[in-house]
């Protein structure tokens, strides 16, 4: 290994310099030449130099002050002082303060210098391999984090292959497959560029479970522009046998023996991607039960407009346990809309399980704070550890009249003639064992509208509570004439771009 490497020699005398470069290129070195400190400094900046042999005195400047100019640019090149004047200690001394690694006194044994140059090169290949190792396993960690924080799978890949680029300072290609079955690459032509995303698919035939490792010509992986003459090295993890592989591929000579980087990053990567596809089957899941268990369509009711806008959180965060009702029942109609606690596929299942005991108990005709109550001594019997916040309404079309119990949600909002007020009815939320008040009775005018929604539809992390329900009622002092496009606008102008909540908005207008 060491027979491959350049030696700059730098000596002013053309006959010692003579005996050097011989002694060197025999040995298997590939010897450059200089005669001054200058010029030494230059090559050192231009070519690719992996040891200095320097002469202390120089016509130009001392070889000691060459020496810290060399060690202040490029710490990890060795410098071997050899000298026939200053050969007492004081000057070894210097030379060795001052940054070289070995001092030679002439005469110098040609055996000596050789064995010199290979134990001082051994030592720094050392060493460069272990600070390449360290830098490696640093951005490793890097990337191990960004993978695992990444939004969704498309960001997942691209952090991946910027990553993978960064740790081997070349052109990098993830592979992976979605929940749903599509393919992709995340690529990136090197450190620092941008990854970007682009579909790709990979023959996984005979792909064992576990790490594999190999190397292919770059044809099979033209995503990038691999360097030229350069295989790819492809490594390979599947964790699950009825999962697809993930592959990173980067160039064959960024290696080094047993490739435990790239095999640690692919493995990283892989948990990454399966927590993600984990994710988005739950999150499926979650909003087909939601969309299930939502009604399928709005009744039509003579003196009413109603309208529902139900927005389920992005893909990006995990579903929440809104939900709405609308059903008439016995000359009533039967407006209940609800939140329960938390974000997941329980919290789903949790919010199937009230709205089916709310149905229930205004099948028995009960009125809003009793169907309440039931509902809570259920949830305190059957599902000790939740939380909701629901809201009942029973309106009689014909006169208007209304009643409402509410239990810890949010308060409707009554529009009419530019005006917007809260109808507020404070309750403990269910789950929660405390005295509950009477339900509120009163007339919705006609003409008016009233309008009930989740928390997601005003709650931001950048405002309060009270900002939001103050914004709700700028938004509300004008209500469309069509409903749903009145549902419409309020989701436009209050909920962010990217629902990190589910939103549901109920709004009824009585002729």
């Amino acid at each position: 290994m060491d027979g491959s490497a350049t030696v700059l020699v730098v000596d002013d005398s053309r006959t010692k310099r003579y005996l050097l470069v011989s002694w060197l290129t025999r040995a298997g070195f590939t010897v450059l030449e200089a005669e001054t400190g200058a010029e030494a400094l230059s090559r050192v900046e231009a070519d690719r130099v992996d040891l200095v042999v320097l002469d202390v005195r120089l016509p130009d400047l001392s070889g000691f002050e060459v020496c810290e100019r060399i060690k202040s640019r490029h710490p990890a090149l060795p410098v071997v002082h050899v000298s026939a004047h200053a050969i007492d200690a004081t000057d070894r001394t210097q030379g060795l303060t001052r940054g070289a690694d070995a001092y030679l006194a002439e005469p110098i044994e040609p055996g000596e210098l050789v064995a010199t140059a290979h134990a001082v090169l051994r030592y720094y290949q050392a060493r460069r391999r272990a600070e390449l190792l360290a830098e490696r396993l640093t951005g490793l960690a890097d990337t191990t984090v960004a993978v695992h924080a990444a939004p969704n799978f498309s960001r997942l890949l691209e952090a991946a292959a910027t990553g993978a680029a960064e740790i081997f300072k070349s052109p990098a290609v993830v592979v992976a497959e979605t929940f749903d079955g599509d393919c992709l690459a995340g690529i990136c032509a090197g450190p620092g560029a941008d990854g970007r995303i682009v579909p790709w698919a990979v023959d996984d035939s005979g792909l064992p479970t576990g790490a594999t490792v190999r190397v292919q010509d770059p044809a099979g992986w033209a995503l990038v522009d691999w360097p030229p003459g350069d295989t790819v090295t492809v490594a390979a993890a599947r964790l699950r046998e009825d999962r697809a592989p993930i592959y990173v591929a980067v160039p064959t000579a960024t290696q080094t023996a047993r490739t435990p980087v790239l095999v640690q990053l692919t493995q990283a990567v892989a948990s990454a991607v399966e927590a993600q596809r984990s994710f988005d089957e739950e999150h499926r899941i979650a909003v087909t039960l939601q969309r299930s268990l939502l009604p399928r369509c709005i009744p039509e009711i003579a003196g009413l407009d109603l309208a529902v806008r139900y927005e389920p959180a992005s893909a990006r965060t995990e579903v929440g346990g809104d939900f709405y009702e609308l059903v008439m029942l016995d000359g009533h109609l039967l407006l209940a809309i609800g939140d329960v606690a938390g974000h997941s596929l329980h919290a789903a299942t949790v919010m199937a399980e009230l709205r089916h005991a709310l149905r229930a108990y205004a099948v028995e005709g009960h009125q809003p704070g009793e169907i309440l109550h039931r509902v809570n001594e259920l949830m305190r019997t059957l599902l000790p550890n939740e939380l909701a916040t629901i809201c009942v309404l029973l309106l009689e079309p014909a006169t208007g009249h209304v009643r409402l119990a509410s239990a810890g949600h949010l308060p409707p909002l009554i529009s009419q003639h530019g005006r917007a007020e809260y109808v507020q009815h404070s309750a403990p939320l269910l789950g929660v064992r405390a005295p509950r008040p009477a339900d509120l009775e009163f007339v919705l005018p006609a003409g008016a509208t009233m309008v009930f929604y989740t928390d997601g539809l005003i709650e931001r992390r950048d405002t309060t509570i009270d900002e939001g329900l103050d914004a709700l009622a700028v938004c509300a002092t004008r209500v469309d004439a069509d409903l749903d496009r009145f549902c419409r606008r309020l989701l436009v102008e209050l909920a962010p771009e990217e629902i990190q909540d589910d939103v549901a908005v109920v709004a009824l207008r009585r002729h």
